[in-house]
Formats: C-alpha cells, sequence, structure tokens
C-alpha cells in the first residue's frame, strides 16, 4: 500500500474549481446512497434509511457523509483507520479490496451495524477510502435480530467481523461469504444488503476516479483536504464568539436487560476560545447488560449532537471534530470495555449520549443570538426496536425489524413548536415505512397509527407530538415478537429553559381470548382501555414474547420536549391544539392553564385567573408580586438562558428584576418544588430512583427549569459562565 505524499500536493486551488469538485464529492456520496437503497431489499434501508456512506482521506478523516443516521458517519472514520492499522501488512490493502467489520471494539456502533469499506487507488497509489454501513436485520447470536437481551459478553451476541477481506481484487472471497451467511438467519435479506454497500462502494470508487481523472489527482485530493480545513475554521470563529464556561446535563437509562437498574449519564461540556472539552466523568460503571456502547458510540451520540446545533450550515466532515476533546474513563456505560455485550449500543447508549449532548450544547448555544435559534429542546430521547419473525401466509420463513418509532416527537425551538412524527434527530433526512408495504411484505395487520394527543412535551413552544400503532398477526397463527427500548420509566425527552418533558413510551399487549380479529375492538388509541380480555404493560425491556392470533400489540413513542414555561404560550396556539387534537382539555386547563369555552374558543378572563392561580401555587400560595415582562432584563448582562442574565457584578436576575444573589447556582435562590409526573402530562413515568422537580422564579412564578433527578441528590448547575 502506497499513501500520497500531502505536502507535495497544492496548497490552494481556484474557486470555481474547487466549488465544482467539493459538489461533485457531495453528489458522489448521494449516488452511494441511491445505489445502496436501490440494490437492497431491506426495509431498513429502503423506507427507514437505517444506513449510510462517505468519502474519507487516506488516514480516514471523513470528507463527506450522507444526511442519513448520523451515528454511522461519527463512527466510520474509526472503521477505517481500524482496517488501517490491522491488515495493512497482513493481509493487505489492494487496488478492488474491500473489508468487511462490525466489531463495535474495532469501530462499528454494535454489531447488526455492518461496514464495509473501500481503499481508492489511482495510478497505484491510496488516495482515499469510500464506504457503506447499513443496519441488518440478523447477524446471528442467541437471538433473532442479535438483540441479546441476557448477553453478559460480547460473544454471546453475534458474529464478530474485526475487519475481514471480503472482496480481494474486485472478486467477493466465497470462503468469507459463505461464513457470513452460514452465521446469519436471513441470509437472503443480508446478501442482498452487503452486495448493495459492495455496489455502492464500486459506484463511489468509479466516480472519484473519473473525478481525479478530470480535475487531476492532486488538485481533488488538496479539496477534499481543504473541505475539512474549512469546516474546522468555520467552527472554531463560531465558539470563540460564544461565551467561555460550562454547560451541564443528566440523562438517564433505565433497564440493563437482567434487571431495571438505573443509569446515569453525567456530561459537563467546557467551552475554552475555539475549543470544546466534553466530560462524560460520573456517569454509571458499564452495565451486565447489553445497553452499553463502547467508544466508537460515544463519538458517534456526540458527533451527531454537535452537527445540528453548532454547525448548522458548515460542512459536516472531520473539521468539526478536531476542536473537540471527549473525555470518558474506561468501564463506564458509555465507554465500555472488552467484553461488555454492546447489541443495544444504538437504541440505547448511544441514544443518551446524545440527548445529553443536545442539552448541554443548546445550553451553550442559547448564549448568543448568532447560535440560540439552533438551541433545542430534547427529540424523542429514545428509540424503541420491534422484530417480529416466524413464518409468512405461505408457510416461508419470515422476519422483520420494524421502525415506525422513527416518527417520534421532535424538540422545541425558540420560536417554533418541535415537529409532529419529526423523524430522529440522528436523522437530518428521516422517513418512515409505509403501512401498506409491511402488511404486503408479512402476515401483519395495522390497526391504527396515528398522532397521541398529550405526547407532546408542554411549553411556550410545545414539543412535536409522536405516534402510536397498534399491529396483529394476519394469515398466520403465531409470530415471535422482541420489543427492545428504554424511556418507558424515564422521561428522556427534557425541555429546556422550563419546557417539559415529552410523553414516555407505552408498550401494551392485548391477549384474545378467542383468536377472533380485533379489528372491530381496537381501531384507535382510545380502544385500548375498553378491551376485554387480558392486558399486558411491558416495561422497557419486554424481551422475547408471542403473538398470537387476535393478539394486539400497541405501543407508542416519546413526544419532544417543550420550550420555555407552558403558562406563558399563547392561549389561541393552545386552543388550535386541542382543537387539532395535540392537546387534551385537561392538559390545557392544568398544565397552560388555558380554559376554553364552550365554542373551543378561549376563555380570557378565565385564562388569565387560571394563569394568575398557577403562578400562585408555584410560590407556595403567594401570588408573585412581579410582573412578567420579557424585555425587563434585557442588557443587563451575558445571557444564560431566554429568562435569566449574569450582570457585571456576578449576580443572576430574571427579566422580571428579581436577584438570584452572586455565583452559578441561581437555583439556591429559586423555589425548587417536587411535583408529581401526571402533573406533566398524562403520559410522563418516572422510575422508583427518580423524582422530579420545579425551579421558579419566587419573583414571577415563572418556571425556569424542569429537571428529572435522582431521589435526594443535589441539583444540577446546568449553565456557568466563566
Amino acid at each position: 500500500m502506497t499513501v500520497t505524499d500531502a505536502p507535495a500536493r497544492p496548497q490552494s486551488v481556484d474557486p470555481i474549481t474547487f466549488e465544482v469538485v467539493r459538489n461533485r464529492l457531495a453528489a458522489i456520496t448521494e449516488e452511494q446512497a441511491t445505489t445502496l437503497k436501490s440494490v437492497s431489499g431491506s426495509p431498513v434501508v429502503t423506507d427507514a434509511t437505517d444506513f449510510n456512506n462517505g468519502i474519507y482521506l487516506a488516514d480516514g478523516s471523513i470528507v463527506t457523509m450522507g444526511p442519513q443516521v448520523l451515528f454511522h458517519s461519527g463512527s466510520m472514520a474509526s472503521v477505517v483507520r481500524n482496517i488501517i492499522r490491522d491488515s495493512s501488512d497482513n493481509p493487505g490493502i489492494g487496488e478492488g479490496d474491500m473489508f468487511i467489520l462490525n466489531d463495535p471494539y474495532r469501530g462499528a456502533l454494535h454489531q447488526p451495524d455492518v461496514s464495509i469499506v473501500a481503499p481508492v487507488f489511482y495510478r497505484g497509489e491510496l488516495v482515499a477510502w469510500v464506504g457503506s454501513c447499513a443496519h441488518q436485520i440478523d447477524v446471528g447470536g442467541m437471538s433473532f435480530g442479535s438483540w441479546s437481551l441476557k448477553a453478559t459478553e460480547i460473544q454471546q451476541e453475534a458474529m464478530l467481523l474485526p475487519g475481514v477481506k471480503v472482496v480481494e481484487g474486485g472478486e467477493i472471497r466465497q470462503d468469507i461469504w459463505q461464513m457470513i451467511m452460514g452465521m446469519t438467519r436471513m441470509p437472503m435479506a443480508v446478501g442482498l444488503d452487503l452486495k448493495a454497500m459492495i455496489a455502492a462502494n464500486s459506484v463511489a470508487s468509479r466516480r472519484l476516479v473519473e473525478l481525479m481523472d478530470r480535475y487531476e489527482r492532486d488538485q481533488v485530493l488538496r479539496v477534499m483536504e481543504l473541505e475539512i480545513e474549512h469546516s474546522e475554521e468555520q467552527l472554531r470563529e463560531r465558539l470563540r464568539a460564544l461565551p467561555d464556561g460550562t454547560f451541564r446535563a443528566v440523562d438517564y437509562l433505565e433497564h440493563d436487560g437482567h434487571e431495571n437498574r438505573l443509569y446515569e449519564f453525567r456530561l459537563a461540556v467546557t467551552k475554552r476560545g475555539d475549543e470544546l472539552v466534553l466530560d462524560f466523568t460520573g456517569s454509571s460503571p458499564q452495565a451486565p447488560g447489553f445497553i452499553n456502547c463502547t467508544y466508537s458510540g460515544l463519538m458517534g451520540g456526540v458527533v451527531t449532537a454537535l452537527m445540528p446545533i453548532l454547525a448548522s450550515g458548515l460542512r459536516w466532515n472531520e473539521g468539526l471534530i478536531r476542536p473537540l476533546t471527549v473525555i470518558a474513563p474506561e468501564g463506564s456505560i458509555c465507554n465500555a470495555t472488552w467484553p461488555a455485550p454492546v447489541s443495544s449500543a444504538t437504541i440505547s447508549s448511544i441514544w443518551v449520549v446524545t440527548n445529553v449532548t443536545v442539552a448541554a450544547l443548546s445550553r451553550l448555544a442559547g448564549t448568543s443570538a448568532g447560535t440560540a435559534p439552533d438551541a433545542t429542546a430534547v427529540t424523542k430521547g429514545s428509540m424503541t426496536a420491534l422484530t417480529l419473525s416466524g413464518e409468512n401466509r405461505d408457510g416461508e420463513r419470515y422476519g422483520t425489524f420494524l421502525l415506525d418509532s422513527t416518527a417520534g416527537g421532535g424538540g422545541a425551538y425558540h420560536d417554533h413548536d418541535g415537529l409532529t412524527a419529526s423523524g430522529d434527530f440522528c436523522v437530518p433526512r428521516p422517513a418512515i415505512t409505509n403501512v401498506e408495504s409491511h402488511e404486503a411484505g408479512g402476515p401483519v395487520l395495522y390497526l391504527y397509527r396515528s398522532v397521541v394527543t398529550d405526547s407532546a412535551g408542554p411549553g411556550r413552544q410545545r414539543g412535536g407530538a409522536t405516534l402510536g400503532l397498534a399491529l396483529t398477526p394476519h394469515d398466520t397463527d403465531e409470530l415471535r415478537a422482541m420489543i427492545v427500548g428504554h424511556g418507558v420509566e424515564v422521561p428522556n425527552s427534557t425541555g429546556l429553559h422550563g419546557g417539559m418533558e415529552g410523553s414516555c413510551n407505552q408498550n401494551t399487549l392485548l391477549r384474545s381470548s378467542g383468536g377472533t380479529t380485533p379489528l372491530d375492538a381496537v381501531q384507535g388509541i382510545e380502544d385500548l382501555a375498553r378491551w376485554a380480555g387480558e392486558r399486558v404493560d411491558f416495561d422497557a425491556k419486554p424481551g422475547f414474547f408471542d403473538l398470537r392470533r387476535g393478539d394486539v400489540l400497541a405501543y407508542s413513542f416519546q413526544g419532544g420536549g417543550g420550550f420555555g414555561d407552558p403558562i406563558e404560550r399563547a392561549p389561541g396556539d393552545v386552543a388550535d391544539d386541542v382543537r387539532d387534537g395535540y392537546v387534551s382539555h385537561d392538559v390545557a386547563a392544568g398544565v397552560y392553564g388555558v380554559v376554553l369555552a364552550a365554542d373551543g374558543g378561549v376563555d380570557e378572563t378565565a385564562t388569565v385567573a387560571r394563569r394568575s392561580l398557577m403562578r400562585a401555587e408555584r410560590c407556595g400560595g403567594r401570588r408573585p408580586a412581579r410582573v412578567v415582562d420579557a424585555q425587563a432584563g434585557a442588557g443587563r448582562g451575558r445571557v444564560l438562558s431566554p429568562k435569566l442574565s449574569l450582570a457585571g457584578d456576578g449576580v443572576v436576575h430574571c427579566t422580571c428584576g428579581q436577584s438570584f444573589g452572586g455565583g452559578p447556582d441561581w437555583k439556591q435562590q429559586a423555589i425548587t418544588r417536587m411535583v408529581a409526573p401526571e402533573q406533566h402530562g398524562p403520559m410522563v413515568r418516572l422510575h422508583a430512583e427518580l423524582e422530579l422537580r420545579e425551579h421558579i422564579c419566587p419573583g414571577c412564578g415563572a418556571l425556569l427549569e424542569s429537571e428529572v433527578a435522582r431521589l435526594g441528590v443535589d441539583h444540577l448547575v446546568t449553565t456557568e459562565l466563566a
């Protein structure tokens, strides 16, 4: 293997050539994705877009990435670098080779996310890499789908491919191919997916060589390097414009597959000059079960949160990672050490890493007018995986992985509500499989898939509402089902600056008493409470269970977090939410303080009185002395949040004029009260080790922060300016 000599390349490229080449590189990555989706037959790829592609420098640095699952993009560079390290001497890296890797301790996220990467040679020299990664329906192990709830070590979970040469000199190695096909329960589906990734890489390699033929190798490589350098420079410039300080967040993950233990993720983001240090010290030790992630997964979650919040409008590549220092003690839940099981990493630890990074970076972004528009509450803070297996209506083997749960609720922003059925924060270009496609492809029938009332996190700007669905076996006697997720007892979709949490997940099995069709009995989520037969409400990880003829599986997902105090939401907007089915009358009155008239319009007098009473209740029965005025604190000092500012003398003030004294911990001078979870919505639940706290301004009764915390643990100092 020969790597090009970077210093020999031109140091500048004319602007027109630069723009043409950089956009052509992006187009190549788009063509990779198109090829992968065209060849693949898996709904995970074709409909749910659980994949990504990219182009990398010869050392593995990210040049381009697709707008699909960003977790993959953050980890693919590690995949390439580990293959360079492990394979350069033996078996060697040659022209026409491709390597397959799914080992989370060598760069993958978890075992079902399989990467195939290919070196790109130009006139005998290795000049770049291209790669594809896609989630596979099954890669072996003790359980269908390779979600191994009872695993205690990684060897029990699935096949482990450490970077094996699956294509050599342009030909698939049949010995390796047959070995892989022999370890999956779905060789037809997995084989087609792997060939789709090989085809995508072949197209990208060919297009990259053609681009170098046209614009010269050195010039194309210099454009690739400049893309990375420009992104780094632009991000550092944004960081320099933000105030120095430390911004903190905490989130929780329940149930490790063995027991319902509670795991904690703590993050402190320290910004100094043009650099960020993300420190996960204080997070829980690694779990005995499959919820851990390795360092590659940690980086995937961090990068996923960083790009939309601090790098909006920039080119997403390796340059955005260079200003970061990430600290996570080895052996922790978010940086597990061998042989900890990790098969649920993407929908467990990596997801929660993203949540806390979104929350901490949004607090940083909110301190400056330039980045405040990108500060957001958490979007659908959990993920639920559902696998179904058995026989189809023709008696053939059937298996699928449903990703309807991608359609959760989006986090709210300072000037607009979160999107309903938004897709995931980690997927900038989301998609969801059509109901008809699922029903045509397997023995299932959907009874409903619809928006869930009161699932959106309340706020001045409301979070997005989520979806719920119910399905039943059809033309088959029984299916084997499995649910894995989190967020049934933890409201992970936290709000921002007084916004409340989105709904928790709900997983319900309705048992049929006679095997008859439930078509007439269940046509919407409101029908679940009227089910005449046995009802089983599952926790976050019920594992495998039988779904028999006439049974109904109903589940819903987390809504998005809200932004700002709910009783500051425009009453007319609340009335519209009730009319549109996003908010119930009870939540409109009890959480938003909006009283509706018989015609659905706002009773203005009753609403003013109701909100005044709610402020008094927050202040222990005392009516607040100050009138809320969003402009009262303007210019008082540096911004901590939309309502709090830090004056030059170190004193924190609310916009109403209330002083919270000196020091960063303004909560010591706030009113703090514990509230029942249902006070924030009927679908909010809490683990036995958690409590819900409200931090309130004693001057105006405004809700400044809603905090989910361990019982009896000190509150979090979320924003501390240097």
